[in-house]
């Protein structure tokens, strides 16, 4: 008998059910299907691509999620080109983003790592810090090499206080972490978000050189430059032309093209072992296969295991936070000047605003400009730091739409410098990602190096995300098809 899937008796082992239709199990689809293994990838919401999705808002399409990568690998540029898409990818303007203090807005450095930098003194960093500041951080270069590297774990706080000083920490450092992984850096483990860091500073002396190999792409364990000259100083991200969400698009086309089944609407429920490998149920509908991968949450892939890998139940990581992304899309001439140039993270210590961070699409990519013709501009705001924030109290964040299109108007009418009112804005629109940003608390290298270990030694079963790989596209995307190849072998 044949259960749903396609998975006939003597043939499970070359079969497989993924469990998630994220980038990472389109991923993981796509390296099981080009090895020749039948694949049914089961996605529990009408919509493929995870956080990489996409909305139309005045009649643009927007990315939903991601709308840029890190270029210190060559990773997605790599499968871009794969897809068909080296031609689209592009830079982002020059201008660079700003950071908002308590003070003022200023520029920030482009030549750094979550905000450490590359030379305490360059123009921009000492702008933000203050000749104190810059000072303290330069001390960093005479430190033995040991402080912030010797412990089985650090947090970005503990490293960056301890090697550049408070002031790098909460002007630059706070900022870009909350913006970028919605959590407070004295909680993020800093192996996880920016691995190689700590090895670089043993090899090359100090954290500012460690910053300034990672830049170039000679760091331990960094893989090539991104090609086509997208490394050059200021442009540590690259996109699309069109946006992030077609690189979605062309892996679902190059699946269907392999005969991938695609299940959309489909949650998994439970998963058991079987005498041939795996059976999932999801919906009253059974789907029997040799080999499983599991690329969802962290909480989520945890709570659906444990009842076959027992080891797992007390290893669940926490949820990361929930983010809301407001999108307004403006008729407004003032804009054209770009006054705070890509965009705007916030310092959490800033009084008045509630966002943490500020993207003016249409500053930051040339293609969406010309899309959106003169006088338009999109802007999205992003709301949910998630933990404690940094140095300052908690407040309450806005959470009905209405609450988030009020905050939004406030906070880019700050931000920008110019005032947008609700008869500026042609259409916007909410997008919640509910948990969707992995949370790389204290230990959790350790953490994921433990429930790896458990799911390799099954020889089975391989559990993908960026919750394991850490966040950002490009790390997802690097790893994704290693696990995968282990897991074949």
């Amino acid at each position: 008998m044949e259960a749903a899937g396609g998975t006939a008796p003597g043939a499970a082992a070359q079969t497989a059910v993924v469990v998630g239709g994220g980038v990472s199990g389109l991923l993981a689809a796509r390296e099981l299907a080009r090895a020749g293994v039948r694949t049914t990838v089961l996605e529990a919401s009408g919509a493929w691509g995870g956080c990489v999705g996409s909305h139309v808002v005045a009649g643009l399409t927007l990315d939903s999620g991601a709308e840029s990568f890190a270029t210190r690998s060559s990773a997605v540029a790599d499968l871009a080109g794969e897809l068909g898409l080296a031609a689209s990818i592009v830079a982002p303007n020059p201008g660079g983003a700003w950071v908002q203090l308590p003070d003022g807005p200023r520029e920030l450095p482009r030549t750094g790592v979550l905000g450490i930098p590359a030379n305490p003194w360059d123009p921009e960093v000492r702008r933000s810090l203050g000749l104190t500041g810059s000072l303290r951080a330069s001390l960093d270069k005479l430190l033995p090499a040991s402080l912030g590297t010797k412990a089985e774990a650090t947090s970005v706080s503990a490293l960056v206080r301890a090697r550049m000083g408070r002031r790098v920490l909460e002007r630059l450092v706070a900022p870009v972490v909350g913006g970028v992984h919605s959590a407070d850096p004295d909680v993020l483990d800093i192996d996880m978000v920016a691995p190689g860091l700590r090895a670089g500073i043993r090899e090359h002396g100090s954290l500012a050189a460690a910053v300034a190999a990672q830049r170039t792409g000679s760091h331990p364990g960094t893989a090539s430059p991104a090609p086509s000259g997208l490394q050059k100083a200021g442009s540590a991200v690259a996109g699309l032309r069109g946006g992030m969400h077609t690189l979605v698009s062309a892996l679902l086309a190059e699946l269907r093209r392999q005969g991938v089944t695609l299940l959309g609407g489909t949650r998994a429920d439970t998963v058991e072992r079987t005498a041939g490998g795996w059976r999932v149920s999801a919906g009253g509908t059974e789907h029997d296969a040799g080999l499983l991968v599991v690329a969802v949450d962290g909480p989520a892939a945890v709570a659906l295991l444990a009842g076959a890998l027992p080891e797992l139940a007390g290893r669940r990581p926490e949820a990361g936070p929930d983010v809301s992304l407001v999108t307004l899309v403006v008729d407004l001439p003032q804009l054209d000047a770009r006054p705070r140039g890509t965009g705007v993270l916030v310092a959490p210590q800033s009084p008045g605003i509630q966002a943490k961070a500020l993207t003016h699409a249409t500053a930051k990519w040339a293609w969406l400009a010309d899309q959106a013709g003169p006088g338009t501009h999109v802007v999205r705001l992003s709301y949910g730091r998630g933990d404690a924030r940094h140095g300052a109290q908690a407040r309450p964040e806005p959470r009905t739409d209405a609450e988030l299109f009020a905050a939004a108007l406030k906070d880019a009418s700050s931000l920008l410098s110019v005032p947008i009112t609700g008869g500026d804005v042609v259409d916007w629109d909410v997008v919640r990602w509910g948990g969707a940003l992995p949370f790389a608390s204290l230990g959790h290298k350790r953490r994921v190096a433990e429930v790896r270990s458990i799911c390799a030694a099954d020889g089975t079963l391989a559990v993908v995300g960026g919750w394991l790989s850490g966040n950002g596209l490009a790390a997802i995307v690097a790893d994704t098809p290693k696990q995968v190849r282990k897991l074949l072998s």
